[in-house]
């Protein structure tokens, strides 16, 4: 069962590899020249799977989180800060925006873009220094607002997101997308440097209210002031700009699920955009487990239950270790004494750690000490540390969001 679980999340992120699926969605090459800017934890495989397809003339940049880049001929990588954004991003998305005005009408401009791309292409509006970005960022990192709502807010702090990226291109604009949100909205997600955004100031003052953020100085008088506000839909600018999403959750969880259904257990999608607190979403999940074990319903045993989606941790204190895949098998844990499942983050890393997620066994609460106690504290990583069940991948250079899938035999 461990091997089949293992095997089914490799189906997933093997439907979301760049190197695989990109090259059908290149465009031919333009009169002018071709700027690549690439942005997310998939960036370098995404460059690197253009340099391999594409016909004609190109060079960039692609910005990965440190340890995740690719050796390009033609596009340089860089590494830089993630979640927290750092100076190394900074330096390199304000060459990519003066490259990207740079450009003419018969130039184009090829982003590539995926999840961690809010802060890998981090370029602060203008009175935001690095420093009050980071610092409301990791305000909002452990307040538990979804990835929606943070990036509403990370759009207003920045010269580059909410399609200010695209407003800067005279040249037309072609943005290839592998989605790590619910939704598969090109504008939440690496907060849309090339889709109109809908969202405003407003609405980023609000949200920082609501999960009780203090933002610096620079950040509060920014967003009180709301001046020069993100490029919205209707807008002319995206007249020029095509956003085409390319790899979805739900697509790899429909490749997962093939391989189930060919070890015959009957593979239930439940959807790719199961959102809230991880442990809270365990909870109802184990309620199907019951359901499903004590009247083989709403299905017969044996049903591995897949489904995606992005889940929130809220911390209750310092000293935690986990992210929200492990924690969600924890809770699961605990809540159903123990089965086969697997939850992680096909991005390769579950939090800050460096494990993609793990598994849950039918004797990991009879393995393991006090689970409810490392629940508690936000540490489940210590705990699948200490059993050793842990699932380390490495960097999968590819990201759409978490993956879970529970066995009910």
């Amino acid at each position: 069962m461990r091997a089949l679980l293992e095997e089914s999340f490799r189906a997933a992120v093997a439907a979301a590899d760049p190197l695989q699926i990109l090259a059908p969605h290149l465009p031919p090459a333009p009169k002018g020249r071709t700027l690549v800017a690439a942005a997310g934890k998939a960036a370098a495989s995404m460059a690197l799977a253009v340099e391999q397809h594409f016909r004609g003339e190109l060079d960039g940049i692609a910005i990965v989180r440190y340890g995740h880049g690719l050796p390009t001929k033609k596009i340089r990588v860089v590494e830089a800060g993630h979640p927290v954004p750092d100076e190394a991003g900074e330096a390199a998305a304000r060459e990519i925006f003066a490259r990207t005005s740079a450009l003419k009408q018969d130039d184009l401009l090829l982003a590539l873009l995926s999840g961690g791309g809010s802060s890998l292409l981090s370029l602060p509006a203008p009175g935001i220094p690095m420093a009050d970005l980071k610092a409301v960022t990791q305000q909002l990192l452990k307040s538990g607002a979804p990835i929606q709502e943070m990036n509403t807010v990370r759009k207003h702090l920045s010269a580059i997101h909410g399609g200010r990226l695209a407003a800067a291109s005279r040249a037309r604009v072609l943005a290839l997308i592998i989605s790590d949100v619910t939704g598969d909205d090109p504008t939440h997600i690496a907060s849309g440097p090339c889709a109109p955004d809908p969202t405003t100031y407003a609405d980023a003052l609000e949200i920082l209210r609501r999960y009780a953020v203090a933002p610096p100085p620079s950040v509060k008088a920014r967003l009180e002031k709301g001046a020069d506000e993100t490029p919205k839909p209707g807008d002319p600018v995206f007249a020029r700009v095509t956003n085409k999403v390319i790899a979805t959750a739900h697509r790899s969880l429909e490749a997962a699920a093939e391989v189930f259904r060919k070890n015959h257990i009957t593979p239930v999608i439940l959807g790719d955009t199961i959102t809230g607190e991880a442990s809270e979403v365990a909870k109802v999940f184990a309620s199907l487990v019951r359901e499903i074990r004590q009247h083989g319903a709403p299905w017969k045993p044996p049903v591995a239950l897949v489904s995606g989606g992005e889940c929130t941790v809220t911390l209750r204190g310092e000293g935690g270790r986990g992210g929200r895949c492990s924690e969600f098998l924890l809770s699961l844990g605990v809540e159903t004494g123990g089965l086969w499942a697997l939850a992680a983050d096909t991005d390769g890393i579950d939090g800050s750690e460096n494990n993609a997620g793990a598994i849950l066994t039918p004797d990991s609460m009879r393995r393991g000490r006090d689970a409810r106690g490392y629940l508690g504290k936000n540490d489940s990583y210590s705990f699948f540390s200490a059993l050793g069940d842990l699932l380390v991948t490495g960097p999968t250079r590819t990201n759409v969001n978490d993956y879970r899938a529970i066995l009910v035999l």
